[in-house]
């Protein structure tokens, strides 16, 4: 998951670019806060369910225990530190991580070819909203739960309670959470601390846990509890939900103190706590039923209640920033139509909110709380979107060390593979909790697979059949030289997708009014494979005629593109313009389907669904609405 949720940007040598001079200190503890929360709060419910899975809770004997253990440590030994946070966090693009970041990587390393990667990225960007929609619902809701443990009278409650809890968090989301994110670093600190050290008594009382570490146990508890053991791995899989943050949040605090914090804080907490709770439930057999909560003294269960529901907020505010981040993404890479974007902070670019998916992911939310009711039931439907998520990095990941790396096929194939084959077991085991609830994140993903796939393929249409109808610019422009119309004082921006092609506006202002501005300038905006653009690569200025000027602006595919601010640039290039003085001419295109199409028929209507729904072009570019003209025209699709 990519977050946003952080109070300052990364500086790193790890990166080609650099956000502020934040100590190294203080962006190991900002990643603490902001990448750990997801994985972080794991073991309120991970082993619970993988011990429950594996018939633990029938008779507690030595040996199931020190299988689930060990197959608990060695998922965050292989797939969290090995693959994660020794291998792939190699793989940036320009400082940047996550699916989509890797997906522009591996785009750009396979030239022409690269329809199989874009279909990764979309795959692995659609399952991602659906670890986003559970993982709030899941982690507050099991917090939640801990109040159980202190008194069965708050039963009733908890559902209400959680409920309020979500509504809060995303009602707060519009404020920007720069603020709340200096807060959270210290206490998944303090998290961190007392998970570590409450399962240290555990342990020291029955030290046989520590024998977790001997990877026999976990393949020996595999191979002597067949489908049991199938099914108990989908469990495990639980205790490492969240690994995706690691690679997804390089960009905001570099590479070394997100190694550094999970080497020496995180890993060796979440450790303590699992093998805490595996002690626990070898010396009192009943706190099978919760025993992150039982692992307290009751004195201290409140607190832990309190901490715990904290904690969760934290992580699930990183999956919802980060669904803001994957969305403006998916956006610049157009995969979705454009969406209103804000931005909440003055001083770091990367802190945005999108109402519209702030409220999808509410409604998603509530739902799934109210539908499923506990934590155990909901983590039925936990686990597939983020195994599918994690097979996908490792297919594009291979890509990356092939061709970018340029590493042979071979030692290539060598590298990832062991980790695709234990990632596609890991889906497979999850695949078993389909019936379950596991429907829910695939019957998520899919939809949001189908409006990204339906995006993109009807934006390309539209471009092929708006391309054969509209004139070459260079023909128009000598014929324009040639025979010029009546001139108006000022400078008039056509903005279009094509510069190589007549804007319809430009084609239909002629048609209309008969007349054309002194200066002309043909704008196009691309967004670049790369995170970011350097200012000296922003703006390219190529004069076509002496009224003509083509010029593009180039974003990242993280970056929120702002005309005026990159024209200012091009001023300083040499365009002498007035702001005051320029219109800035949009094509608002009408569209109807046709007869015969290149989708079918219910994808044409989806694609003009979205296509309407899409949020103005003058706010998205972040234009002076007192300077826009809009030329409508009607498009058959």
């Amino acid at each position: 998951m990519n977050s946003d949720a952080t109070a300052a940007a990364p500086a790193s040598k790890d990166r080609g670019h650099t956000h502020s001079t934040a100590s190294f200190g203080g962006l190991m503890l900002g990643s603490i806060g902001v990448v750990y929360g997801d994985i972080g709060t794991s073991p309120l419910y991970a082993f619970r369910e993988a011990a429950t899975a594996a018939g633990a809770g029938e008779a507690i004997t030595v040996e199931p225990v020190l299988g689930v253990l060990s197959l608990i440590l060695w998922a965050l030994i292989i797939v969290v530190t090995l693959k994660y946070v020794l291998i792939l966090m190699r793989a940036d693009n320009n400082g940047e991580g996550g699916t989509l970041a890797l997906m522009a990587l591996a785009q750009r390393a396979l030239a022409g070819h690269s329809g199989t990667i874009v279909l990764l990225g979309i795959i692995s960007g659609a399952l991602f909203y659906g670890d986003a929609m559970i993982t709030p619902a899941l982690s507050v809701l099991s917090a939640i739960e801990g109040m159980k443990i202190a008194t069965e009278t708050f039963d009733p409650y908890v559902v209400p309670l959680t409920l309020v809890v979500l509504l809060l968090l995303f009602a707060v989301q519009s404020r920007g959470t720069a603020r709340v994110a200096a807060f959270f670093g210290p206490i998944m600190a303090v998290w961190f601390a007392v998970i570590g050290l409450s399962g240290l008594p555990h342990i020291i009382a029955h030290p046989v846990v520590l024998l977790a570490f001997n990877p026999i146990h976990a393949l020996s508890f595999l191979l002597h509890h067949g489908i049991i053991g199938f099914v108990t791995l989908g469990a495990v899989f639980l205790a490492v939900t969240g690994a995706e943050a690691l690679y997804a949040d390089l960009g905001h605090f570099g590479k070394r103190p997100i190694q550094t914090a999970w080497l020496y804080i995180v890993l060796p907490s979440l450790a303590l706590n699992y093998l805490g709770q595996g002690a626990l439930v070898l010396e009192t057999p009943k706190a099978i039923e919760n025993p992150f909560f039982l692992m307290f003294p009751e004195w201290a269960l409140w607190p832990m209640v309190l901490l715990s529901t904290v904690a969760t907020v934290i992580a699930s505010q990183a999956v919802i920033t980060g669904a803001y981040s994957l969305t403006r993404q998916a956006i610049q890479l157009g995969l979705l139509p454009r969406f209103e974007v804000r931005h909440t902070s003055e001083a770091h670019a990367g802190q945005i909110y999108i109402p519209r998916v702030n409220t999808l992911l509410l409604v998603a939310v509530v739902l799934l709380v109210v539908l499923f009711r506990s934590s155990s039931a909901l983590a039925s439907a936990y686990g597939i979107s983020v195994t599918g998520t994690m097979v996908v990095t490792a297919m594009m990941g291979f890509v990356v060390v092939w061709k970018v790396w340029r590493w042979s096929a071979i030692a290539g194939a060598a590298l990832i593979a062991p980790f695709l084959l234990l990632d596609l077991t890991f889906l497979c085991a999850n695949l078993l909790k389909v019936v379950e609830g596991g429907w829910v994140p695939l019957a998520l993903g899919g939809v949001v697979m189908t409006l990204m796939y339906t995006w993109r393929r009807g934006s390309k249409l539209l471009f092929e059949k708006s391309r054969k109808l509209e004139l070459p610019l260079s023909e128009l422009v000598a014929m324009l030289e040639k025979r010029p119309p009546q001139r108006v004082p000022g400078t008039a921006v056509f903005l279009t997708s094509d510069p190589a092609s007549a804007p319809t506006a430009l084609m239909h202002s002629l048609k209309h009014y008969k007349v054309l501005h002194e200066k002309n300038v043909i704008l196009t905006i691309e967004t670049a494979s790369t995170p970011r653009i350097d200012v000296s690569e922003r703006v390219r200025l190529e004069e076509i005629s002496p009224t003509f000027l083509r010029v593009a602006l180039r974003f990242g595919f993280m970056e929120s593109p702002n005309v005026p601010k990159a024209l200012a640039i091009a001023r300083k290039q040499g365009w002498q313009f007035d702001i005051m003085s320029t219109s800035f001419f949009l094509s608002r295109r009408a569209l109807k389907p046709a007869a015969h199409s290149g989708m079918p028929r219910w994808q044409d209507h989806l694609f003009i669904a979205l296509s309407r729904s899409a949020n103005d072009a003058t706010d998205y570019f972040q234009i002076p609405t007192g300077r826009v003209v809009e030329v409508g025209t009607q498009v058959t699709i």
